[in-house]
């Protein structure tokens, strides 16, 4: 709870200080938005070293492979880094490449997942035969 209270008051500072900044320098006001988002993710990130650890042990309890949780993970990621980057992107005031930027993620996403696609089509071959 203490970290999300630090987060809360990061993002709110950041957002408080980059409004005032936009007016007379709007790349000032990016920066400090990077900066503090940047900040905000290295907070979280310290958590994420739990989270596949459980992801890695509920695989091993279920008889999972490494090879099919890692591309849940990978194409998780791809997700949140693509979300970020195109906010960023419009916070600049460039829709458009917030829009290929989506466009990518989304084609890298599935290119992530192929191997999960390939171990389920082994699957279903399995079962029909």
């Amino acid at each position: 709870m203490g970290a999300m209270a630090k987060l809360a008051a990061v993002g709110v500072t950041a957002v408080v200080l980059s409004a005032v900044l936009r007016k007379n320098t709007p790349e000032l006001a990016l920066l400090l938005a990077l900066a503090a988002g940047l900040w905000m993710l290295a907070m979280a990130a310290e958590g994420m070293g739990a989270v596949v650890a459980l992801m890695e042990e509920l695989a091993e309890q279920a008889g999972l492979s490494e090879v099919l949780l890692e591309p849940v993970m990978k194409t998780v990621a791809l997700s949140i880094l693509t979300r970020l980057t195109a906010e960023i992107c419009r916070s600049a005031g460039e829709g458009g490449v917030a829009a290929f930027v989506e466009t990518a993620g989304a084609v890298l996403a599935l290119l992530a997942a192929l191997p999960l696609v390939r171990a389920v089509a082994r699957l279903m071959g399995e079962l029909l035969v």
